[in-house]
């Protein structure tokens, strides 16, 4: 049966996540509804990467396997039928072994920030209106890239088998009153980012100093990390993989 990978980008505010929850409105049940008003069929979906409530995407995916040839017009007339905040932007004929999940190489969030009040940032992103010291902050982001265990920063009853992660990227980029972390890595833990943006962030405040955030990346216990970094200022940008994929739709 031809397998599919579906690219989609999404505002996150009015969901609650990702995958499929029950008695909850998510991304994948949007999706998974629409789907079967086009179709006539259930089609089950399997995403790439889980965001959580308020968390946005501007790229993402899920793949299936349907017995169907999609068209150009499919995308459209699912588009039309979704909520605003979703999108589907591109379907793929990929091989049937190819998996949107356990075949990514890479995922790359950024995590915005304004210290400086912005109706038009209020859902998608941090208003933090306070001074911070871009140097250490950058210091910090170095510290992350140089790390490899993130125990510290996975929130509790995470059930992965490790906690290891390699980070590609890891960096703060600041543009006036507008700054945002990027960090890439071949995979992140449940509430990662924040805690990595809330911690880092009490380092720029000088809250607390590099020497203590450098003792909390190489501690096994997450009592000490901060996640305090609210959803709206975190966004899934890339997710990529190891082959080419040319869009049928």
């Amino acid at each position: 049966m031809p397998r599919y990978f579906m690219e989609l980008a999404y505002k996150g505010t009015q969901f609650s996540g990702f995958q499929v929850q029950e008695n909850a409105i998510t991304i994948q049940s949007s999706i998974e509804q629409a789907l079967q008003v086009i179709f006539k069929a259930a089609i089950p979906l399997t995403g790439s990467s889980r965001t959580d409530a308020g968390v946005h995407a501007m790229q993402n995916f899920f793949h299936f396997d349907f017995d169907y040839i999609i068209t150009p017009k499919n995308k459209y007339n699912l588009n039309a039928i979704l909520p605003a905040d979703i999108a589907i932007t591109a379907f793929y004929k990929v091989e049937p072994q190819q998996h949107a999940r356990f075949d990514a190489v890479s995922r790359h969030y950024k995590y915005v920030i304004y210290n400086q009040k912005n109706p038009f940032l209020e859902q998608t992103g941090y208003y933090y209106p306070f001074a911070v010291n871009t140097q250490l902050l950058q210091t910090a982001a170095q510290m992350v890239q140089h790390n490899t265990n993130f125990t510290a920063f996975a929130k509790r009853n995470s059930q992965v088998k490790t906690f290891n992660c390699q980070i590609m990227q890891s960096q703060w980029m600041f543009n006036g009153p507008v700054f945002e972390y990027q960090v890439a890595a071949n995979r992140f833990l449940r509430g990662m980012v924040r805690a990595l943006v809330a911690t880092m962030l009490q380092v720029g405040r000088e809250a607390i100093t590099l020497n203590d955030f450098e003792a909390l990346l190489h501690n096994k216990h997450n009592k000490q990390a901060n996640f305090a970094a609210p959803p709206q200022g975190l966004f899934l940008q890339q997710v990529a993989y190891p082959f080419t994929l040319t869009p049928v739709a």
